[in-house]
């Protein structure tokens, strides 16, 4: 069984292999309350930043816990193709999964917009507590994933602002079941590129008609009209299929 994987919000280097460190109260608490690790049980930590490292519980009591850093290991599963998934805001349960299903599919940075028929962002304390919850899936997502580097959850944008602030040439994507090009049809992207998918509902036809204008090119999944947090799925793993590193 492969060692539980941690995101820590600390200061590793390779250089503190051999040392002993304390585990930030967060992963002291899932390590030793939620997965019941023991000392002596192995663990991998990460911080973000590339790479990770193999660890070893030295020491515990009811609020803290000590690893012993054993070694680092500089791999990288990133995935080749720096795509941004420009999200529109579902519901609740719909938006995590997009979230979550993105990262784990290798997504560069995830923005999410705010469309005509989008899920209303509270512009309080609530849409902070939004954004710090999406971030924790994607960290959650890593820890489970394999990766290393925690894709970026963006503030909210509107669509028009969003479009605006695109850099000119910039090439992208965006899903248009009413659309008569396929994903297989785009030329084999050569760089950072975008991925616009609409909310419950899509988007409607100016939100589309800007799009273009915006430099985005519209496609269609197939025949079937996809749920929004299947849609990015399909999606990016289709990309993957054809130009990643599904080969």
């Amino acid at each position: 069984m492969a060692a539980p994987r941690f995101f820590v919000s600390i200061a590793l280097h390779p250089t503190d292999v051999g040392h002993e460190c304390v585990l930030p109260d967060d992963v002291a608490h899932h390590a030793l309350r939620v997965l019941r690790l023991a000392v002596g049980d192995a663990l991998t930590l990460f911080t973000g930043e590339g790479g990770e490292f193999a660890a070893t519980l030295t020491r515990a009591d009811k609020r803290q816990a000590w690893v012993r850093v054993e070694g680092f290991d500089p791999v990288e599963r990133e995935a080749p193709l720096a795509v941004t998934l420009a999200q529109g805001l579902a519901a609740n349960d719909a938006m995590d999964y997009a979230v979550r299903k993105a990262v784990e599919l290798g997504v560069a940075a995830i923005q999410p917009v705010v469309t005509a028929r989008s899920a209303r962002f509270p512009g309080d304390a609530r849409g902070d507590k939004r954004l710090a919850h999406w971030r924790q899936i994607a960290v959650a997502a890593c820890e489970q994933c394999g990766r290393n580097r925690v894709p970026p959850v963006h503030e909210v944008a509107a669509l028009p602002a969003w479009f605006a602030a695109r850099p000119g040439g910039r090439p992208g994507l965006m899903l248009a079941p009413q659309s008569s090009a396929a994903l297989p049809a785009w030329p084999k992207p050569q760089g950072p590129f975008d991925l616009l998918v609409g909310p419950e509902g899509g988007l409607v036809e100016e939100e589309l008609a800007r799009g273009q204008r915006a430099g985005l090119t519209p496609i269609r999944l197939g025949p079937r009209v996809l749920r929004t947090e299947t849609a990015g799925t399909a999606a990016l793993a289709a990309i993957h299929v054809l130009w990643g590193d599904f080969g």
